[in-house]
């Protein structure tokens, strides 16, 4: 069979065009691993925050007898006011008077017995000097080993004498600071193991308040005033409050560190523990313009060993992309590195997977946590000053 010259021609080149369609290359999609970020703020990020949280006494202990025995009395009750010092329990006595006089009489027969052995250790000397041959070496060191034997009895049953007392004054249970027995654990005539809960004391002149902090506005806690909280049952009322105590490790699920305030019992109301709340503060006031310095988790920093710089992703929120960039670091604190320069305040710094990023990479924020741990939705180019962002990938859509 004959093929015209003409059809061949167009069947060769409608091979080439498949062919060539075939060898186009065929666009590889980016594979990006997702990392954690964080925001660079300052003070000022504190300004018309609210920090929810809980009264609780600052005082507040159960307490509990060091020895067993019968409870004989308990001269308090729920609501009792006592002094420092105030007995609010006693247990039996008599065991612990018996076993006192007993462990003395011990005692004074070790010291009886020890004055007869020094007696003899010296008298054996004294015949040796005056008589070398009258008495043996032995016999000398048998009567030394006595006395200094009986020496350590002596401290022993002084030691116990000393421990027999303070079990004896155990028996008394005293309130250690001014407060209200707010709890009864046993009843009169019961017998209480030692350690056991007999009743719960709780100073109320004064209140904490554990608030949580998230983050990246940790380290500026020292450059904040005018602390203050108010309570849910008394919207109206702010309290001044300052700083107690400040956690030195995050919460692993919400990246937040707990900060205890502290104030006193303001008058005309009672704030009672358990009374919820929330907690603010102000940016301290400064003439011109100071250093800023913060604080970014190790896993943030890329080192260069052969320059010896060192180097933070940037996330930028408009193009969605990261970019090295060098910093200046100074002390490693308990939160992580300090930096000095290099870092802005508004800016997105990668904390997490830093070394399977590049620059140029297009980044997508997924989700934040808030403050109170919650997972909430973070828009495209929107930026949150609070909280920790898990990035990934390409794309600005969710």
């Amino acid at each position: 069979m004959r093929i015209r010259s003409g059809t061949g021609v167009l069947f060769v080149l409608g091979l080439g065009f498949l062919s060539a369609c075939d060898s186009e290359p065929v666009a590889k999609k980016e594979n990006v691993r997702p990392v954690r970020a964080m925001q660079i703020t300052d003070a000022s990020a504190y300004h018309q925050r609210r920090f929810p949280g809980k009264a609780k006494a600052h005082k507040e202990v159960n307490l509990a007898f060091r020895v067993s025995g019968p409870l004989v009395a308990r001269p308090v009750n729920v609501g009792t006011a006592v002094k420092a010092g105030t007995v609010v329990a006693r247990i039996d006595p008599r065991d612990y008077e018996v076993r006192l006089r007993i462990v003395q009489g011990q005692l004074a027969s070790t010291r009886s017995k020890l004055r007869f052995a020094e007696s003899e250790y010296k008298r054996a000397i004294r015949i040796q000097k005056e008589d070398p041959g009258a008495i043996s070496g032995s016999l000398i060191d048998r009567r030394r080993d006595s006395r200094d034997a009986l020496r350590a009895d002596l401290r022993a049953a002084k030691a116990s004498v000393d421990s027999t007392k303070d079990d004896l004054r155990y028996t008394y249970l005293k309130a250690p600071f001014d407060g209200t027995i707010v709890a009864t654990y046993v009843e009169n005539f019961e017998n209480v193991r030692a350690k056991q809960a007999v009743v719960r004391l709780l100073d109320k002149s004064q209140i904490e308040m554990v608030i949580d902090i998230p983050e990246n506005l940790i380290s500026n806690l020292n450059n904040v005033e005018n602390v203050r909280a108010k309570f849910d049952a008394f919207p109206d009322r702010w309290i001044p409050a300052k700083i107690f105590e400040v956690g030195r490790e995050a919460s692993q699920t919400t990246r937040t560190f707990p900060v205890t305030l502290l104030m006193n019992q303001p008058a005309g109301i009672t704030i009672l523990p358990g009374m919820a709340g929330e907690a603010t503060a102000d940016p301290k006031r400064k003439s011109g313009v100071s250093k800023i310095v913060v604080e970014i988790p190790e896993s943030s920093v890329i080192s260069d060993k052969k320059s010896g710089d060192s180097y933070v992703w940037v996330i930028d929120r408009n193009t969605e992309t990261v970019a090295r960039r060098k910093i200046t670091m100074g002390r490693l604190s308990n939160r992580g590195i300090q930096v000095t320069k290099g870092l802005n305040v508004g800016e997105w710094v990668a904390t997490a997977g830093a070394s399977y990023l590049r620059d140029g990479q297009k980044v997508k924020v997924l989700e934040i946590a808030s403050d109170v741990g919650q997972q909430v939705k973070m828009p495209r180019g929107k930026v949150i000053s609070a909280g920790e962002a898990t990035i990934t990938g390409e794309g600005g859509r969710r």
